[in-house]
């Protein structure tokens, strides 16, 4: 730690004045009075040091937590959308930069030397961990045994590296600003401290904003990390390579130079790398893959008489060779009764609302869902609307872009004979407010006297907990239940939060629903006036009931918007 310096007694002879006059800085200028010379030769007056080095503070906080937000959205995006995992990912960084900041203690005598060494370390570690991950989980994914959580521990090594370096950069930015000009310790930490806190507000606004959006996660990283690796060497080869010897000076713009060349060619081959990732997850037949403003959307199949297969964030949501299986026991129970009115929750694709037109005297069915991009897809794409048999373009029909909670908040009341809770899992972190007490309460408010509920909970054999939390918090919000449960032929897409491989997407082979009504117990069975769905009838309901029965979890409490209680 470096001590403050004492202010020297008036007349007294100035540290900075020679025998010869005073004393002049690096650019051969004279360091005026109340002006220290550096202790370090620089090429710019030391006012103009002090701005550079800030500036270069503020450029690698906010490319540290680029870096920080990359991983956080990896652990999401590949792994499963779980607040324990980004717990996780933040805390060992944040662990990782402290023992950094202890670690760099010891480079302080070769501080310009040091932190170039950084820089160039965090640049290659930082800008690549995305495609690393992103490669690991793609090719390696579903090996299982040993290497099952491999990609997990990969994304743990990673924080670590990146939070280890990130942490060393404060202490040597420290020492190096104090070269240039020596103050209280005091002044220097709050001068780093609101360069790195308004890079860090920065980097934080560019990556939701701009290099998500504009470059999506490969190649923003790419870019951040050149970044990152241009300004941390131009900083110490430009402004303190006299503090340098030649041969760090080479050793480090070597390093520099390779950095950038091996980020540079990642970034050209970065469409081809992510075609064959792709590849690898979902086999050779990816038709459709864009980024709306809300999730990946991905499109298989569909042509050639190959079943159509829809990924939303990794997640298959849609299988065209059992879909039909799903939607027909999501929407038909639930019709029985009044349906002139219809409320889809979710259903972006437009399957359920074409189950729900299928019914005779529905009058207007409303569609709310966020994603505008998928809409658009499921009305233009031939294969995907012609599954959904141009549901969404029915006159009957109207789609509102919205989030599902805050339509239902403004929504009329008693407005609808039926609303259908077409969403993702419970355990998908950005769902669970959907399978909320509070939620729940919104929608029997918009059920009309006589109404009825449907609610996707999830896999029932392999995920009871969640489902039969499901049920505890629709009676907590007032409504009255019934399970039942429809087996899959092959994987139940639907059912649960994990993202993978095709091949080991099959962990969940059966759908999980709860029929509710808010003035009497409801009974799962098709209108006897209505369609003849393919899949689905009385006797085999009856059995799903009994079936979803016997995986009852008594004694669970109601999830609420405060207090989530679904599982990871």
């Amino acid at each position: 730690m470096i001590d403050p310096q004492a202010s020297a007694p008036p007349g007294s002879p100035q540290p900075w004045d020679g025998p010869d006059g005073p004393r002049r800085d690096g650019a051969g200028d004279a360091v005026s009075a109340g002006e220290p010379a550096s202790a370090v030769p620089l090429p710019v007056r030391q006012g103009t040091g002090r701005w550079l080095v800030l500036a270069g503070v503020f450029v690698c906080a906010a490319c540290g937590l680029v870096y920080e937000l990359e991983l956080v959205a990896l652990a999401a995006y590949l792994m499963g959308d779980s607040v324990a995992q980004t717990s996780v990912v933040l805390s060992v960084m944040v662990f990782a930069m402290g023992i950094g900041s202890l670690a760099a203690k010891r480079l302080r005598r070769r501080a310009a030397a040091g932190f170039g060494a950084v820089e160039a370390a965090l640049a290659l570690v930082g800008g690549c961990s995305a495609m690393a991950l992103y490669a690991v989980f793609a090719w390696t994914g579903d090996w299982g045994g040993v290497w099952a959580s491999g990609p997990r521990c990969l994304l743990v090594a990673f924080s670590l590296a990146t939070g280890l370096l990130i942490g060393a950069e404060v202490p040597l930015l420290m020492e190096l600003i104090q070269r240039i000009r020596r103050q209280d310790a005091g002044g220097a930490v709050a001068d780093l401290s609101a360069a790195d806190y308004v890079g860090a507000l920065v980097g934080g606004l560019a990556f939701p904003f701009l290099l998500l959006p504009v470059l999506g996660q490969l190649t923003g990283a790419l870019i951040t990390g050149a970044v990152n690796a241009v300004v941390g060497g131009a900083l110490v080869l430009g402004l303190f390579r006299r503090d340098l010897t030649p041969r760090a000076r080479r050793l480090l713009l070597t390093a520099n130079v390779c950095v950038l060349a091996l980020l540079a060619s990642a970034a050209v081959l970065v469409d081809d790398f992510e075609r064959a990732a792709r590849q690898a997850l979902y086999g050779p037949d990816v038709r459709v893959a864009v980024h709306t403003d809300v999730q990946e959307v991905l499109l298989t199949g569909g042509r050639h008489g190959r079943p159509l297969n829809l990924f939303l964030d990794g997640r298959l949501r849609v299988d065209g060779r059992d879909e039909r299986r799903y939607h027909e026991a999501l929407v038909h129970p639930a019709m029985t009764g009044r349906h002139a009115r219809v409320l889809v929750l979710g259903g972006g694709d437009g399957l359920a609302v074409r189950e729900v037109l299928r019914h005779p005297g529905v009058r207007r069915a409303d569609v709310v869902a966020l994603d505008a991009g998928l809409v658009r897809l499921a009305r233009t794409d031939p294969a995907l609307s012609r599954l959904n048999a141009h549901s969404l373009d029915d006159p009957r029909v109207r789609v509102i872009t919205a989030d599902a909670f805050d339509w239902l908040r403004t929504a009329p009341a008693a407005a609808y004979d039926v609303v259908v809770a077409d969403l993702p899992h419970p355990a998908i972190t950005a769902s669970t407010k959907l399978y909320a007490q509070e939620f729940y309460g919104l929608a029997r408010r918009a059920l009309a006297p006589g109404g009825r509920l449907v609610v996707h909970g999830g896999a029932v054999e392999s995920r009871p907990r969640d489902f039969w939390t499901v049920d505890a918090t629709l009676r907590a919000a007032g409504l009255r239940t019934t399970a039942y449960r429809v087996r899959g032929r092959r994987t139940a897409f639907a059912a649960g939060p994990d993202r993978g491989p095709v091949d080991t997407a099959g962990a969940h082979r059966d759908w999980g629903f709860l029929l509710a009504a808010d003035r009497h117990t409801p009974r799962p069975r098709l209108d006897p006036a209505g369609p003849r769905p393919r899949t689905l009838t009385d006797a085999a309901l009856a059995a799903d009931v009994r079936a979803a029965e016997r995986t009852r979890v008594p004694g669970l409490p109601p999830s609420t918007l405060v207090h989530p209680r679904y599982g990871d």
